[in-house]
Order: structure tokens, then sequence, then C-alpha cells
């Protein structure tokens, strides 16, 4: 059986203008490129160069492609980039897709991306998890849950202590 990879060239003009406003740091032309929901690939490089400008603005774009993209790619490499941001703006549409997305690919993602992000308010959806039918949801559960400790201890490690006030 031959398979016939798909022609992409009729992208490569949008392609140029995303590669444009990325250079501009414009958040909402990729945005309205994702919202129009053109061919996956342009939906892949619109996710990524959200990622790429490390701007919380792109959350609610990459929170739209999470929920809403048809593509199981799409929404995994959303919730990748969410991840890779670790704003927690971003941690509501993370949980929601660890918990109701049909694709382990992304129930699988969005636990990781938690888990960067180090939010506490994670955690019991992350617990409900170590309970999943699929294996790798589960051991993703299990290292976000890892993560959350190791930062949870961290921080504390961290924390400006109050100076302790001399007792006369």
């Amino acid at each position: 059986m031959t398979t016939r990879m798909t022609d992409y060239s009729q992208d490569f003009d949008a392609l140029e203008k995303m590669e444009w406003a990325f250079s501009k740091g414009d958040v909402a032309y990729i945005s309205k490129v994702l919202d129009c929901r053109p061919s996956i690939v342009l939906r892949i490089h619109g996710v990524c160069m959200l990622a790429d400008m490390k701007r919380e603005d792109a959350i609610p774009a990459l929170a739209r492609a999470l929920r809403e993209d048809p593509s199981p790619l799409v929404r995994h490499e959303a919730a990748f980039a969410m991840g890779q941001l670790e704003f927690k703006s971003g941690v509501p549409s993370l949980i929601e897709a660890m918990a109701k997305d049909e694709s382990v690919l992304v129930r699988h993602e969005s636990a990781v991306a938690l888990g960067s992000i180090g939010d506490e308010k994670a955690r019991p959806g992350l617990m409900l998890l170590l309970e999943d039918v699929d294996e790798d949801v589960r051991l993703s559960a299990e290292v976000a849950l890892a993560d959350l400790d190791f930062l949870k201890r961290l921080r504390s490690r961290t924390e400006i202590q109050p100076l302790s006030r001399p007792t006369s």
C-alpha cells in the first residue's frame, strides 16, 4: 500500500504571514488564524509560535485549541505549549482536558504540563488519574505528582523566612 502525502504548498503564503506576525509578537493574528481552522500544518505551527512567544496573553488561544481543535495532535501540542509556558492561567483548561479529553495523548500531555506548572490546584485531578484505564496516563499522573512534590519542597527551601526579633 502506497501512502500519498498531502500537498500543503497552498499553506506557504499563510505560513509566511504567520511568521511575520510571530516576528512582531502578534498573538492576536496567530490566534485569529487558529480560529479559522486552517490545515493541520498551519494549526501546529500556530500553536508552536504561540509557545515560542513566551507570553501569557497566548494562553486563551492555546486553551481554545486544547478545548476545541478536532485533531488530538493539535490539542496535544497546545497542552505541551501551555506546560512549557508555565503560566498558572492555563491550569483550569489543562485540568479539564486531563479529565475529559477522549485522547490518551492529550490526557497524558495535560497531566505532564500540570506537573511542569506546579500549581497545587492540579493535585486532586492528578490523584484521580492514578486510577485511569490507560497506563501511560497513570504514569504521567505519577510523574506530575512527583513534580508537584518537588516544586513544593523547592519553594519551601527558597521562601524568605521572617527575621526573628532578638529577645531581651
